[in-house]
């Protein structure tokens, strides 16, 4: 039985209503996956971008933090440097009292005879040369010429006679007592000692033995002036 003309229309109204439908459900099922492929590109690029903020934000961080280091250690070296300074310079002044004492010893008649005596001996000692040039202030020349042994002669030659050295080497000693290069005025007092050719020298001047007893006192010297380091372990 053919269709009429009404029925032909009905069913193609019919078929692109259907048509219609369709396409509308796949563009919505479309614009549905494109807004969540959107959604999560969208979330990934954010969490990127998130991750890249906060590392850049550590990174500076970590950089601040360790200039902060930077600076406090180049502060508290500063610091500790002032304090070595300031311990150096105290002891400077501290060295520079006893080296003004020492002209003190020196104006005591029988305290620097004493003295000068166990600094030539002490000399003697070291070189242990038979023949000996002592070399002293121009005004010590007469104490040294006492010190040493009786006059024997005008090139200012002489025989040790101190018991105490002769028992030691067995052995006497001739000693020249330079009589045309002195110590500098500078120097407060005691004596160079030389072997014969001059080519061994002995300094015990009492600058050069302050200045030796300073080095070997300097542990107890700052443990005294600033107290025991915590932190040292040997004290040699």
């Amino acid at each position: 039985m053919a269709l009429s003309d009404a029925d032909v229309q009905k069913q193609i109204k019919h078929m692109m209503a259907f048509i219609e439908q369709e396409a509308n459900e796949k563009a919505e099922e479309i614009d549905a996956k494109a807004e969540e492929e959107f959604n999560i590109e969208k979330g990934r690029l954010v969490q990127t971008q998130r991750l890249k903020i906060m590392e850049y934000y550590e990174k500076k961080e970590k950089q601040i933090e360790q200039q902060k280091k930077i600076q406090m250690s180049n502060l508290m070296n500063q610091a500790r440097l002032k304090v070595l300074k300031a311990r150096d310079d105290m002891i400077s002044e501290l060295l520079n009292e006893a080296r003004q004492r020492l002209v003190s010893v020196v104006k005591d008649p029988a305290r620097y005879s004493a003295l000068m005596e166990g600094l030539l001996l002490q000399g003697f000692y070291q070189l242990l040369e038979p023949k000996v040039t002592v070399r002293c202030r121009k005004q010590d020349v007469q104490l040294v010429q006492v010190s040493v042994a009786e006059f024997r002669n005008y090139d200012f030659s002489f025989f040790l006679n101190i018991p105490i050295y002769k028992a030691a080497v067995k052995n006497n000693l001739e000693v020249r007592i330079d009589q045309n290069n002195f110590l500098s005025p500078d120097i407060s007092g005691g004596v160079e000692m030389y072997n014969s050719d001059g080519k061994i020298k002995v300094s015990n001047t009492l600058e050069s033995r302050l200045e030796l007893m300073a080095q070997q006192m300097m542990p107890e010297i700052r443990v005294a002036l600033f107290g025991a380091n915590p932190n040292r372990k040997f004290m040699d």
